[in-house]
């Protein structure tokens, strides 16, 4: 027997036909596949689990898995298994693309929801030497941004290396191989890593005074006891170190903008490098000029130069401008800009006159930290060599073998819209870096030459 509603339920039906509830819209789930723009990664997400893929025409293999660490509104961070990197996926310009954000890069990557996998990761990538050779030289021919301004004819490297590779070639002959296709590049940011321990190459712009580390300990050695008043304070693992020169000028160095911890992450190195910096500034109060020393800096995190840039201004400018080569077919084809402000940091600053002293060990983040003192007012005066000539972060990639190597893919410009690949960011006053007659005579003349700019009275 049918039972029928009461008068005050109809009514009360009826009334709710007419309302409408505010609720809070649901997040798009980040199942699926995504393909980034640029960088050649694919990434497989289901549920609370991320695999990441590198991508080429010819090959697709698996670098790792993260699981979700946190998610919200706003964004998901996904830890990879057995490394301390994590991933923060925030919102992109719709639920179908998302921005990953690294903390130490000065950059983000665009991924795209896709309807389907590559075909390329549809089957296995064999491990042959003949395969190994093909993804090696295929990564490079997508993307390396600068063969062309290296000089590479990266086709007839090709014609003339794949003819030694066999079935039967062997693994010391196979890296003799990848080795002599990249050394002409003299790039430092390009390398190969096998599995045996004298299988190690990276790249470098040939170097007729190439120091080595008793040679670099020799210069800090001739800086503390013949140009540093007083005592060399040191923070962020002896990273960064500061003192003064006179009476009316401070000092500078900084060696890496990485390693700021022991085992930390890049929040905590960040932690530290305020703590330094703000000793640093409160030291250099009352002083007129400011000696920046990244002669020896074998670079680290981009933005923890922008960081330290950020303490020497009070207006905001632009640090530099970065852009990825995304088509492998066409080496002029990049991304869109994703612009990096050098921004008047919270804490104390310091306004007066900076001399950077630059050369050739000034490499990849001591040189987009030579960038993003670019824009400064007053200017900053660059003392020095020409620095190595390498600004983007290293795609890192990992070829079937297991082996590892690196090129970079990205370019950096300035606000006029130049790069300094390959030139490096040149001096305003050229004087020798460390040749052998001053470490021998523990001399070093571009804080000497410094000395005379700070005492100049133009800016």
């Amino acid at each position: 027997m049918m039972k029928v509603k009461s008068p005050v339920i109809v009514l009360f039906c009826f009334m709710l036909a007419g309302v409408t509830f505010s609720r809070t819209p649901q997040k798009k789930s980040l199942d699926g596949i995504w393909l980034s723009d640029g960088y050649g990664y694919m990434i497989e997400i289901g549920g609370d689990t991320m695999r990441m893929f590198e991508v080429t025409s010819i090959s697709c293999i698996q670098t790792g898995t993260a699981k979700r660490q946190s998610g919200g509104a706003q964004s998901d961070v996904f830890a990879v298994e057995g490394s301390s990197r994590k991933y923060e996926i925030i919102a992109g310009s719709s639920d179908d693309e998302k921005q990953i954000h690294n903390p130490g890069a000065a950059s983000n990557i665009i991924v795209r929801r896709a309807a389907q996998k590559p075909e390329a990761c549809l089957r296995e990538t064999p491990n042959t030497p003949e395969v190994n050779f093909e993804v090696f030289w295929t990564t490079f021919n997508a993307h390396h941004a600068f063969l062309k301004e290296r000089g590479a004819d990266w086709a007839a490297t090709y014609r003339k290396y794949r003819p030694q590779v066999t079935a039967d070639t062997t693994p010391d002959d196979l890296f003799r191989i990848f080795s002599e296709m990249i050394e002409p590049l003299h790039d430092a940011h390009t390398s190969i890593r096998g599995d045996g321990p004298q299988q190690r190459f990276n790249g470098r712009r040939p170097d007729p005074n190439r120091l080595s580390s008793e040679d670099q300990q020799k210069t800090l050695e001739i800086i503390k006891s013949k140009y540093v008043r007083g005592e060399l304070r040191s923070g962020c693992n002896d990273r960064v170190q500061y003192g003064r020169l006179n009476d009316s000028t401070g000092y500078l160095r900084i060696s890496a903008f990485s390693g700021y911890t022991t085992g930390g992450g890049y929040e905590e190195g960040a932690a530290e490098l305020a703590k330094a910096l703000d000793a640093m500034v409160e030291d250099c109060r009352g002083l007129s000029t400011l000696v920046i020393d990244v002669r020896l800096n074998g670079g680290g995190s981009d933005p923890y130069g922008v960081a330290v840039a950020s303490r020497l201004t009070d207006t905001k400018y632009v640090a530099f401008v970065k852009r990825t080569r995304n088509d492998p077919k066409d080496p002029t084809r990049f991304t869109k800009p994703q612009t990096t402000w050098t921004i008047p940091a919270a804490g104390p600053r310091f306004t007066g006159k900076v001399i950077e002293l630059i050369g050739r060990d000034t490499v990849s983040a001591g040189e987009t930290f030579s960038m993003a003192l670019m824009g400064r007012k007053p200017a900053v005066i660059r003392v020095g060599e020409p620095t190595q000539g390498v600004y983007s972060d290293v795609l890192g990639r990992i070829l079937p073998n297991g082996w590892h190597f690196g090129l970079p893919n990205e370019v950096f410009l300035n606000e006029a819209g130049r790069h300094f690949e390959v030139v490096g960011v040149p001096p305003d006053i050229k004087i020798a870096v460390f040749p052998r007659e001053d470490l021998q005579a523990g001399r070093d003349r571009g804080i000497e030459k410094a000395l005379e700019v700070a005492a100049q009275k133009h800016p």
